[in-house]
């Protein structure tokens, strides 16, 4: 185990994407962020005669992740010191590595196993999305890549039992089995859900929504992204109605999310593709009088609601 007091994270960065190289796990000796409170990364404190470079746990997390390891919980060395391990992440349990069409989301594939309203990045970011488009008022909801319906879930936790009762849910996803949970989930009567391709979505006779949500969704490769996103502002949206639109920017690989989505024919993560479809969302809807907010880290959320026009 290597012990740091004063070096800089260059040096520290370096070490261990060196290890790394001969190692799947490796671990530090560094000051215990808990002995004291306030301070930011790189500030020092002199303790026993020894000068440590202070840095929280928070900053030693992400120092795992931009490095593709799992934090392990740290251990006590001594008064001032804790054990920091970190351990690669199996980069190959990814759903993102799948072949599959039909089912590359279902309820058989390794994205089952996600769960993004366990994530404190997306829960809050979409809450406040939520929150920010006063979804209780929004009568009919569609949501497209509704997959075994997390998203409504989090609707009816929020909401009370009447509220989320006068709500009409639609949702639409190309996985059967996932469609298939979805219905055993929701069966109080104010949801449906459709197995379809979202870009036929003429066939389904929906009619227009007061609010449209679709998260992770649009930017898929079997999409036509600009002019499904137009058509769904101009003939499925109502009058006074509101957008709630997540960009992944992240990856889910052995049981972690990890910021930064990978671009093609990059080795790292590059938003180029992403800060441009998020920048033409927001640009269409403020020339048809939306209101749009950009929040999130993980994901972004795009909240579009209709100027000077209530509910």
């Amino acid at each position: 185990m290597k012990r740091f007091t004063s070096e800089p994270l260059t040096d520290i960065l370096a070490w261990i994407e060196n290890s790394l190289k001969e190692s799947d796990t490796v671990s530090l000796c560094v000051l215990n962020p808990d002995v004291s409170h306030g301070r930011y990364a790189g500030e020092t404190i002199t303790l026993d005669g020894i000068t440590y470079c202070y840095r929280s746990y928070k900053a030693l997390s992400d120092l795992g992740e931009i490095l593709f390891c799992r934090m392990r919980t740290p251990t006590p060395v001594d008064a001032h010191t804790v054990a920091i391990t970190y351990e690669k992440l199996d980069l190959s349990d990814s759903f993102h590595r799948s072949d599959e069409k039909e089912e590359k989301y279902g309820t058989a594939s390794r994205f089952a196993a996600v769960h993004k309203n366990e994530e404190p990045a997306f829960l809050h970011a979409y809450l406040r999305a939520l929150r920010s488009v006063r979804v209780g008022e929004r009568v009919r909801i569609l949501n497209l890549g509704i997959n075994t319906g997390d998203e409504f879930d989090l609707i009816r936790r929020i909401l009370s039992p009447d509220s989320y009762q006068n709500l009409e849910l639609v949702g639409i996803d190309h996985s059967a089995s996932a469609i298939a949970l979805a219905r055993e989930r929701f069966d109080e009567g104010n949801a449906s859900f459709y197995v379809h391709d979202i870009n036929d979505l003429e066939s389904l006779g929906l009619g227009r929504f007061d609010l449209i949500v679709t998260i992770g969704t649009l930017q898929s490769s079997g999409l036509d992204f600009k002019p499904l996103f137009m058509k769904l502002v101009q003939k499925y949206l109502t009058n006074g109605g509101a957008m709630i639109l997540g960009f992944p920017n992240c990856r889910w690989m052995g049981g972690e999310m990890i910021y930064g989505a990978k671009a093609p024919n990059y080795p790292y993560s590059e938003m180029s593709l992403l800060v441009k479809d998020v920048h033409y969302c927001k640009k269409y809807l403020q020339q048809k009088k939306f209101r749009v907010t950009v929040t999130g880290k993980d994901y972004l959320f795009l909240t579009a609601t209709k100027i000077g026009v209530s509910g």
